[in-house]
């Protein structure tokens, strides 16, 4: 059987593109033109290491937590389900109990019908507590969500985060989700490998297991 083609889950990297408030925007631009250097066109650009689709390294939240450079790929390439919880304003065992998660090792949520890229959302869905300890039982490795955080924008504490790590459960964030039915997938999102850094963006793509 022929194989379906990958869906983009990214968000496009674009100079009007919003990002956590105050952090670094993305901008791009030409360095050299290829006038000024007779052969190519060089570009360069500057971002926060958490803009777009990104996964969080540990050490983005625990000073002894592992860096991007340190983490396992295989933990971003594999299978993955997509499940809708669309509405709720909060995410943890209760709302995930009644979804069959069995065997899911990466676990992608979809919180929204979408938003508007260029501004930040001033609420989105965050997680509870208790959200590491459920994906634990579960044995999922990976959390992806299509929000810009599992904790909510004016947190201190990262409850959410601290949670998922504790459990052994790494952080997929940003990814869009828009016309992406439930359903499994097969899944690549892979960080650069940056020594040191604390994140990454990652260009996230699915796959519909036949």
């Amino acid at each position: 059987m022929k194989n379906k083609p990958w869906i983009d889950i990214s968000q496009p990297l674009t100079n009007d593109m919003a990002v956590w408030p105050g952090d670094t925007p993305f901008t791009f631009k030409l360095s050299f033109t290829k006038e000024q250097t007779g052969s190519v066109n060089i570009g360069q650009f500057t971002t926060s290491a958490h803009t777009g689709t990104h996964i969080d390294a540990p050490y983005h939240f625990d000073e002894n937590g592992e860096k991007v450079h340190e983490l396992d790929v295989n933990i971003y390439i594999g299978g993955a389900r997509v499940v809708d919880v669309t509405g709720c304003e909060m995410i943890g065992r209760e709302e995930l109990e009644p979804f069959n998660l069995d065997g899911v090792k990466r676990l992608l949520l979809k919180t929204s019908d979408g938003r508007d890229l260029g501004h930040f959302p001033e609420k989105f869905t965050i997680f509870r507590e208790n959200i590491g300890p459920f994906l634990k039982e579960k044995g999922v490795r990976l959390l992806g969500t299509d929000a810009p955080s599992v904790d909510a924008v004016d947190s201190k504490t990262m409850d959410a985060h601290h949670s998922l790590n504790d459990n052994g459960v790494y952080i997929l964030e940003n990814i869009v989700l828009t016309g992406v039915e439930p359903g499994d997938y097969e899944l690549i999102a892979l960080p650069l490998a940056i020594e040191g850094a604390d994140g990454s963006p990652v260009r996230a793509v699915l796959r519909p297991i036949a």
